[in-house]
């Protein structure tokens, strides 16, 4: 075996039942409840048109610069995963573009996330096929390798693991634990419906932040208040 190629079989998978439910639920509210301490990074934008990424984590990773185990990726991945890929966040050449994010919509990939590079933005942000990436660049990849196919990644700090819940909107992207999908999916439900109705009173009249805002301030020991 050549160290640093290396493809491996995921033993778990986020249920697409989970994946719809979580589907309308904004990533602000679900990184809320787990406490603000997951995050893909702010570099890792939403690039297309529309619309959010949800579906189970396909991991590569891969050396900067070089596409071939995403290449390999598209050959295994299938209907609601979400190809995650960990480039190490360089920008010096574009992993994918509109051939490779074509093939990955047309086997029913969810999306696509590259930390790292893209091209053929012009395609990219005229479709809803959600692709999140740090950058954008002309110049082309290299197919050597090394890499390898569903192993645990790390974007800017947030662990994924194959088959865990990938979930993506305008504010960015999160990694919801295989394990924890259940828990996290019911508070952040509370918490939706939570803003749901403090945003109703608000445009209602019914609301007043200014006590709950001097009674912080007072407890701080604020001059003035």
């Amino acid at each position: 075996m050549t160290l640093g190629f290396r493809i491996l079989e995921r033993r778990q998978r986020v249920s697409m039942a989970m994946v719809e439910k979580f589907r309308d639920l904004p990533v602000a509210n679900v990184s809320d409840v787990m406490s603000r301490m997951t995050a893909g990074g702010a570099a890792l934008r939403p690039l297309h048109a529309s619309g959010v990424l949800a579906g189970a984590a396909f991991t590569v990773k891969t050396r900067p610069g070089d596409n071939l185990m995403i290449h390999k990726a598209l050959l295994m991945a299938g209907p609601g995963d979400v190809i995650v890929v960990d480039a190490g966040g360089d920008l010096t050449n574009a992993l994918v573009g509109e051939l490779m994010l074509s093939h990955a919509r047309a086997i029913g990939v969810t999306g696509v996330v590259i930390n790292g590079a893209v091209r053929d933005y012009g395609w990219i942000k005229t479709n809803t096929f959600p692709v999140f990436a740090a950058g954008i660049t002309h110049r082309g990849p290299y197919k050597d390798g090394p890499g390898e196919i569903n192993v645990p990644i790390s974007l800017g700090g947030m662990i994924i693991e194959p088959g865990d819940l990938m979930l993506g909107d305008d504010d960015g992207l999160v990694c919801v634990p295989f394990d924890q999908v259940e828990e996290v999916y019911a508070q952040a439900k509370g918490k939706n419906e939570a803003e749901a109705k403090t945003l109703a009173n608000t445009l209602a009249g019914k609301l007043d932040p200014k006590l709950w805002v001097d009674e912080s301030l007072k407890k701080l020991g604020c001059e003035g208040v």
